[in-house]
């Protein structure tokens, strides 16, 4: 898990004194003294610019630091702090968790992920972070197949379940099922057997290598023993075409100006908000956000985001107004010094729910 760092807090800055310009509740403070006409104007230029999928299901993203990690007095404290984040993922309908570092360059994340073995060394905490949030999104029935023993695994035993939609029993059907592929290749066919977490195996239509992950089409017959063969598809079609929640992606970023450069989306996130108790205060019944593809909310460390973009090179001397379209304190009044960030993000995507809710109505057809 890397060098522990003694501190009090988490999820902003341990100095956590009042700002001497402490914003009114309602008052909101755009970056770049744009008027919010400006914005949204701007923001409508950019949808048109991009031309994506009209049937896309908009997604939200949240950003966290692997330092918080670091803050963890053992193993397994470390190992239930990532259980709460990818709790509140779930909860809150994440689509993705992009965890980043602060280094100075960009990082390759097999570089980062590269410690495989079963020793007792701390991967750093990024490192770990990913692998625990990783391992509890994938289906239990899946996990010895994709998952080796791995030291920083040691402790997710004690952690409570994500119950997520795709994370079935053997008893339950659904439209789609999460499945790994097997060895054994189907006789006189181009197809490969899939485990997909029941009584028996499936054949999907196409050869895959062993060890991948896919989502399986499944359709209505509960029949297994039809010789039916069945369709590998994306991941994100149950979101798109049934609405159903399919769990998050976990992505790597070196440092906070990697996670919006390597965004894995066309065009990027077009809607960037940044929580810190130095943010706006504005009640989340009030807030209205734009119409988006992709939100990212993001959240800072032990010292909060102006630390992290201090660090960053592409973003250094930067105001971190310039950098989110937002910046909003989403818990004034705090009756603690510091809030950590596994309580931030219940906190603040509890507070976006009816904002981000609101945009996804005016989606729907």
């Amino acid at each position: 898990m890397g060098k522990k760092r003694k501190s009090s807090g988490g999820g902003e800055a341990d100095d956590a004194e009042n700002n001497d310009t402490k914003n009114e509740p309602g008052e909101l403070h755009l970056p770049n003294g744009e008027s919010s006409e400006k914005k949204k104007k701007k923001k409508k230029r950019q949808e048109e610019q991009k031309g994506g999928d009209s049937n896309e299901t908009p997604t939200v993203s949240v950003a966290v630091p692997g330092s918080i990690i670091h803050n963890a007095q053992s193993l397994e404290l470390a190992t239930r702090l990532a259980g709460q984040i990818a709790r509140a993922a779930t909860i809150f309908r994440v689509d993705e968790v992009i965890v980043f570092d602060n280094k100075s360059t960009f990082v390759d994340e097999s570089s980062v992920l590269m410690d495989e073995s079963n020793s007792d060394e701390y991967e750093s905490g990024a490192a770990f972070l990913i692998r625990i949030l990783r391992y509890l999104e994938t289906p239990q029935y899946l996990r010895k197949s994709l998952f080796p023993k791995h030291n920083s695994l040691r402790f997710v035993g004690l952690l409570p379940p994500l119950d997520a939609p795709h994370h079935l029993r053997k008893h339950e059907w659904a439209p789609y099922r999460e499945g790994v592929s097997l060895k054994d290749q189907v006789p006189d066919s181009g197809g490969t057997f899939v485990d997909v977490g029941l009584n028996k195996h499936v054949v999907v239509d196409q050869v895959i290598e062993p060890g991948r992950r896919v989502t399986v089409a499944m359709g209505t017959n509960r029949n297994l023993d039809t010789g039916l063969t069945y369709q590998v598809v994306p991941s994100s079609r149950p979101r798109d075409e049934a609405g159903m929640y399919w769990g998050y992606k976990v992505r790597y970023a070196s440092n906070i100006s990697s996670v919006f450069t390597c965004c894995p989306h066309v065009g990027g996130y077009d809607y960037l908000i940044g929580t810190s108790e130095h943010g706006a205060i504005v009640r989340s019944s009030e807030l209205s956000l734009p119409s988006f593809r992709h939100l990212l909310i993001a959240f800072g460390g032990l010292a909060g985001l102006e630390e992290c973009i201090e660090e960053d090179n592409e973003l250094k001397g930067k105001n971190v107004r310039e950098v989110f379209d937002l910046y909003l304190n989403t818990c004034p009044h705090q009756g603690s010094r510091t809030i950590r960030t596994e309580e931030a993000i219940f906190i603040s995507m509890q507070y976006f729910q009816e904002p981000i809710n609101r945009v996804l109505q005016k989606a729907l057809p």
